[in-house]
Parts: structure tokens; C-alpha cells; sequence
């Protein structure tokens, strides 16, 4: 895999990897940053969200799950000290839809997280990953 990373302004970068897809990249106002994009550390936490979704989703539909609508809400805590790693992330899986069983998304979480999201495989070295979960109603 390869990627570029060009400085458009100040802090503002805008970066592509092999998929070509241009994303624009800041950090915060606090950090001297224009806070026009997500700063790197706040995109690998919405990277690991994306990871395991696609992942658990992919899952459900192969055990015949009718999701009809997901999100993951993530929380994350950092190291005080440099570099600000993150120690703690908590992920909550929530799903609506019709006759999901509890266990299939329990497994498929459990895999996403454990096995297949390399995203969580690297976030995992650092922090301690919580997942839970919500099944809604449609």
C-alpha cells in the first residue's frame, strides 16, 4: 500500500492512498489548525468504527440477518503523555431490523474485532477495545 500527504495551507494536508480517492486532513484550531477536516488521530478512530461495521455487517447479511439500519458509536480516551495513544475505546453496535438473533451479532463482533479488522488489530495494541451492543425494532 502507498499513500501521498501534500500540505495545502498551514496544517491542512490532503492525502491519497492506492484506492485514489482524495480526503482533506487538519487538526484543531487548539493545535494552530484551520479545523476544516478531521485531525489523523480522530480519523483512525472513525477507521476502526468503518473497519468493524463493514466487517459485522458483511456477517449478518451471510446468517441472513435482516439489518434494515446500523451505526457503531465510539468513545475513545488517549494517553496524557506524547504520543497520545489511545488506552480505552469503547464501541457500541446499533442495529435495527427484524428477527437479528443476539448471538449472531455477539459472533460477529466478536470476530470483527478479534480476527478480521486490522484496524482493530493495531488500535488493540495500544488500548482496550469494549464492545456493546443495541437491537432495535424496526
Amino acid at each position: 500500500m502507498k499513500a501521498i500527504v501534500k500540505q495545502i495551507q498551514g496544517n491542512t494536508f490532503v492525502a491519497k492512498a492506492d484506492s485514489g480517492h482524495w480526503l482533506t486532513i487538519d487538526t484543531s484550531k487548539n493545535d494552530a489548525g484551520s479545523a476544516g477536516a478531521s485531525s489523523p488521530v480522530e480519523m483512525v478512530l472513525m477507521a476502526l468504527g468503518a473497519c468493524s461495521a463493514m466487517d459485522v455487517v458483511l456477517m449478518l447479511k451471510k446468517m441472513r440477518a435482516n439489518v434494515t439500519a446500523f451505526h457503531i458509536n465510539l468513545d475513545a480516551e488517549r494517553a496524557e503523555t506524547f504520543p497520545r495513544v489511545f488506552t480505552k475505546v469503547k464501541m457500541e453496535y446499533v442495529l435495527s431490523g427484524e428477527d437479528i438473533k443476539p448471538k449472531d451479532v455477539e459472533r460477529a463482533i466478536q470476530l470483527s474485532i478479534e480476527k478480521y479488522c486490522s484496524v482493530a488489530g493495531m488500535v488493540g495494541k495500544t488500548a482496550e477495545i469494549k464492545t456493546s451492543y443495541k437491537i432495535k425494532s424496526s
